[in-house]
């Protein structure tokens, strides 16, 4: 299994996990609160947890191809979701 996490600084990031929850629930099974997200996407798993001031999340897949697809699905869509807030994202794997 290949695995990348990102710490990334967000302003408000329960509201983030439920935007991309919700965006991603009509078409791939996922489960979520105000603290934790978590997406079933073809090409891998988004895990996310809500803490202050900061969203953490954790990708993971089944070969390096797919994860390198995975951050950037993500990164973008958590982009599009934060509105004008502008995200640093860096993913570590």
């Amino acid at each position: 299994m290949q695995v990348s996490s990102a710490q990334i600084k967000a302003d408000n990031p329960s509201r983030l996990i439920l935007r991309l929850c919700k965006h991603w629930g009509h078409k791939s099974p996922v489960s979520y609160d105000e603290h934790q997200g978590d997406v079933q996407l073809s090409i891998g798993r988004c895990l996310m947890q809500a803490q202050d001031g900061e969203l953490s999340v954790r990708l993971e897949s089944d070969d390096a191809e797919k994860l390198q697809r995975l951050e950037e699905v993500v990164a973008d869509h958590l982009q599009r979701m934060a509105g004008a807030e502008a995200l640093s994202i860096e993913w570590r794997r």
